[in-house]
């Protein structure tokens, strides 16, 4: 992706539940799915045209997906259609490079791009009145790129940096690079995305070009248009931007080897650096998307891994404690797909323990028809999850691309909906027969290397056969065109003004705030419960007994076990999480509107009667260490975790919020119930529902469930305030870290401080998007990085603010330069006017696309609730925003971007930036990785 790339899905998580649901455990959601509504056209060209009306919301999304991807690299040059990606957001004839940002983020919208072994889309979110703007440079971009030398240069940096970005994060080679190469033979989708360094190198400019001819061409094209428009006036302009591109002659190439059949297992043992706890993986081979099996694997999948009633977590992760994480990824593709279950394993645990325990669960799916009630409880998680992706027009958009490109045919996910309630238990046995075979099975045991070793390499198989590139002939070489002869993009409409989120608060008998926000445009409702009490007012020496407490009120209840929790939930379709933050602490549920009033009632008994078990502490325990640990070898969370510490000293906001493996081992069962009591009472907490639900109903259901809370109150320790401590200069060396991490770290403002608005604008324009100064100077000029930020914490107390980036070790020195100038320039001069009109748009637009999903309003609500900000700040934030001039964002940055108190951390290498950063600071301290400290202010351990 152009903006972030994601070697492998993200791990699905869930929870789970009781005897009370029991009732619910083997029927299957009466909700409805309705089929997304579209309109679809063919131009002359060939270009597939679908147009999605969705008048419910002010945004319009974009999308145009080219059917060619990693597969379709050439020999010698994986990793060109990624790179190709990011040149597509450079020069065209009528666009400067990087204009899409400024027709995208710049008007409070944006834009991103991922490349797939199958394909690469681009799409973008915009304010409607946008609309024609985006169809003109879509449409410019696919006629017209420019490709020349520099820009192929620098983007080909950033790419590299994206690269060891992923190689730097513990077991990104495991899912970047590892988990392709074991799965296939043949097949180019054994070549990871991303490609490596040496390839990147292999490619020259007229490569590019011939690509572009080869493969971005309208009959190679689907472009998906979903939201708030005119049929008719898009029809026009389609027809007017896209109808006159030429459709060259000759067909696509296309890759025709097909992965055979595995018939013998395939096993091997890698040992890779920064891997802190052994892992495994199994793959197998999964059929196309299209394919009729695809339901049953669907169902088999959300049994083995969704949620924590799932096989795996119930058995690795919960039972047994072999495994800190337990997931699968079912990689469906245009060809032969992926089916990969692994494990990170617990600390203590082995890789081949974790073999083990994957086969024994893969082997009773083939053995044994699963239950009536996981049957049930899949569907019905299914569906919700279906809900959830139609919750945007973006999110229809993407559902019906994916089909297209993918199988051709835009109803596919449709009729897989439909076909899911008619899979039976046999259907999914049967599955399990067919492709989860020990004989089609390879393994990958990762675990780590011995101490200064690089790891071991993959060798992929010789006979990965690819489509030969055969551009046609006679290329042009397009130019970017003159000032006069530029064709601008068109003016935008008249803007569609936002109706403000109507918020409905009412307060039950025992003083429990109700905040409702109505909409029903699905039938779907989250419902959050946050009190006030979070890691602020951890003991000291004891981190992470908040977010301990908050994990453990899932985990089990006076009349509860955490897998009765577990499992009432998930029988509902539905989901239940809990987190504690500095300030507050939140446990909330999401399901379908029809099934509120059963899993409401869980909810309170999870949040008002926890039980604290014992042995569910030890186990919760194991698991927050096995994590912390994790995080000790990822370079930019260890970074953000010391300048935290360089920034607060031993204030309330200083220590690792989730704790460290020394802290935890200290928490007792006393300290979760006195962080409990202290936070989690009725006065002091406030339920926010949002979604398919009347405030009426919310009262009455809130009532019910929760109308019994006692509202006694426990009077706590108050968060102290602490002196903030003198700046400072740190590097943690991290021998052989692929990347450096850098932070730059400053004391901040609390929520309520005045200069709150200002500062926030001021960090957007420092820090905040693809066209931020930082990201323009770090990434865009000069190539140093895959991306950089920045991001103010304005908490009850004051935060913190912070810029942050990864670069290679040798350019350390030269990154934090660039950012310290950055900070300094923002108060040293007035931001443009135009230049902070676009930021204000960044920020609008940012807010109106999170309060338009249920957990986005509701999350948002929550924070204004922990953060003591009113609630009619919700409904003035745009004005407040559109209100703040040049002069306040300058004030506000003099001060609070000055660099001078800031405090500088880098994890990395630092035997190869060491020697510059001495020279600009002489104070720097230099930590060795295996002594640093986090749980004592100095950072060392005695």
């Amino acid at each position: 992706m152009r903006h972030r790339f994601t070697a492998v899905a993200a791990l699905l998580a869930g929870a789970a539940l009781p005897a009370a649901a029991q009732t619910t455990a083997t029927s299957t959601s009466a909700t409805a799915v309705k089929p997304i509504a579209f309109t679809e056209r063919t131009l002359a060209n060939g270009l597939r045209v679908f147009a999605i009306r969705d008048t419910t919301t002010t945004n319009v999304s974009v999308q145009v997906w080219y059917g060619v991807g990693g597969r379709d690299d050439p020999r010698g040059r994986s990793g060109f259609a990624h790179l190709f990606e990011h040149l597509m957001f450079k020069a065209t004839r009528n666009l400067v490079p990087e204009q899409m940002d400024r027709l995208t983020e710049d008007v409070g919208g944006y834009n991103n791009a991922s490349t797939s072994d199958d394909y690469t889309n681009y799409y973008e979110v915009v304010p409607a009145n946008h609309l024609r703007r985006l169809l003109f440079a879509e449409a410019d971009r696919m006629a017209s790129l420019v490709v020349e030398p520099t820009s192929f240069a620098s983007e080909r940096d950033v790419v590299k940096e994206e690269y060891r970005q992923g190689l730097a994060r513990p077991y990104g080679s495991l899912f970047q690079t590892w988990l392709p190469a074991i799965s296939y033979t043949r097949d180019p989708y054994a070549r990871g995305v991303i490609g490596d360094v040496a390839n990147l190198d292999a490619a020259t400019i007229d490569d590019v070009r011939a690509f572009h001819a080869t493969y971005y061409r309208p009959d190679n094209a689907v472009l998906v248009v979903a939201g708030n428009f005119d049929p008719a006036q898009l029809d026009a302009w389609v027809d007017e931007y896209f109808a006159g591109i030429r459709r060259p002659a000759g067909t696509v190439p296309r890759v025709s080897v097909v992965e055979p059949p595995r018939t013998r297992a395939v096993s091997r043992t890698v040992a890779a650096p920064n891997t802190p706890l052994p892992a495994v993986l199994l793959s197998w081979q999964a059929p196309p998307m299209k394919s009729d099996d695809v339901p049953a694997l669907s169902v088999l999948d959300a049994i083995l891994a969704t949620g924590e009633n799932s096989r795996l977590y119930r058995s690795l992760v919960y039972r047994d404690q072999l495994a800190q994480t337990a997931a699968t990824s079912l990689d469906l593709r245009a060809s032969t797909g992926v089916y990969a279950v692994y494990a990170i394993m617990a600390g203590g645990k082995s890789a081949a323990a974790g073999e083990a325990a994957l086969r024994r669960e893969v082997a009773a799916l083939r053995d044994a028809p699963v239950s009536a009630a996981e049957l049930a409880e899949a569907k019905n998680e299914l569906v919700t999850a279906a809900l959830r992706e139609r919750e945007t027009a973006e999110g229809k958009a993407t559902v019906l691309a994916g089909d297209v490109i993918l199988t051709g045919d835009p109803r596919t996910s449709e009729r897989q909906l439909a076909a899911l309630q008619r899979v039976t238990a046999a259907d999914v046995q049967r599955v399990a027969r067919r492709y989860l075979t020990d004989a089609g099975s390879a393994a990958l045991r990762y675990v780590p290397a011995p101490a200064g070793a690089k790891g071991d390499s993959p060798a992929l198989a010789p006979t990965v056969q690819t489509a030969a590139l055969v551009p046609p002939r006679d290329i042009p070489v397009i130019r970017p065109a003159g000032a006069a002869d530029r064709i601008a993009p068109p003016p935008p409409a008249a803007a569609i003004v936002p109706a403000a989120p109507a918020i409905a608060e009412q307060v039950l008998p025992n003083g429990l705030r109700l905040i409702t926000v109505e909409r029903h445009d699905l039938p779907l409702v989250t419902a959050q419960l946050v009190a006030a009490g979070g890691g602020a007012a951890d003991p000291t020496g004891r981190a992470g007994t908040a977010s301990l407490a908050a994990t453990l009120m899932t985990r089990g209840t006076n009349t509860r076990s955490a897998t009765d929790i577990a499992r009432a939930i998930e029988a509902l379709g539905g989901s239940i999480g809990s987190a504690a933050d500095r300030d507050a602490a939140s446990i909330s549920i999401a399901v379908t509107s029809d099934r509120l009033a059963a899993a409401l009632p869980i909810l309170a008994d999870a949040a008002t009667r926890p039980a604290f078990a014992p042995e569910e502490i030890e186990r919760a325990r194991a698991q927050a260490i096995d994590a912390a640990t994790v995080s000790l070898t990822d370079a930019p969370q260890l970074a953000g975790l010391v300048a935290g510490r360089a920034v607060f000293g031993a204030g309330p906001y200083a220590a690792p919020l989730e704790g460290t493996p020394t802290s935890l081992k200290a928490i007792t069962r006393d300290d979760i119930a006195a962080a409990y009591a202290t936070a989690w009472r009725p006065r002091q907490a406030a339920l926010v529902v949002v979604g398919d639900i009347t405030p009426a109903d919310a009262m009455h259901l809130a009532q019910a469930s929760f109308g019994g809370w006692d509202p006694e109150e426990v009077t706590g320790p108050q968060t102290p305030r602490a002196d903030q401590p003198r700046p400072r200069v740190i590097v943690v060396d991290m021998a052989d870290a692929a990347q450096a991490a850098v932070v730059v770290a400053r004391p901040g403002v609390a929520r309520s401080d005045p200069r709150y608005y200002p500062l926030s604008l001021g960090n957007t324009v420092l820090g905040g998007g693809f066209s931020s100064r930082l990201n323009q100077e770090i990434r865009i000029k000069r190539g140093l990085a895959y991306g950089a930020s920045s991001t103010i914490q304005a908490r009850r107390l004051p935060g913190s603010i912070a810029a942050r980036t990864q670069t290679k070790n040798a350019t350390a020195d030269e990154a934090i330069g660039l950012i310290v100038a950055e900070m300094t320039r923002m108060g040293a001069a007035a931001v443009p006017v135009a230049e902070l009109d676009t930021r204000k748009a960044v920020l609008v637009g940012g807010f109106g696309r999170t309060v338009e999903t249920n957990d986005g309003m509701a999350s948002l609500l929550s924070d204004f609730v922990a953060e003591g900000v009113p609630l009619a700040e919700i409904g003035q934030y745009p004005a407040r925003i559109q209100s703040i001039d040049p002069a306040a964002v300058q004030t506000a940055a003099a001060t609070l971007f000055d660099p001078v108190p800031a405090s500088i951390v880098v994890v990395g290498d630092a035997r190869q930036f060491l020697a510059p950063l001495k020279a600009r600071y002489p104070q720097v301290e230099v930590i060795a990785h295996a002594t640093l400290d986090l749980d004592r202010p100095d950072l060392r351990k005695p």
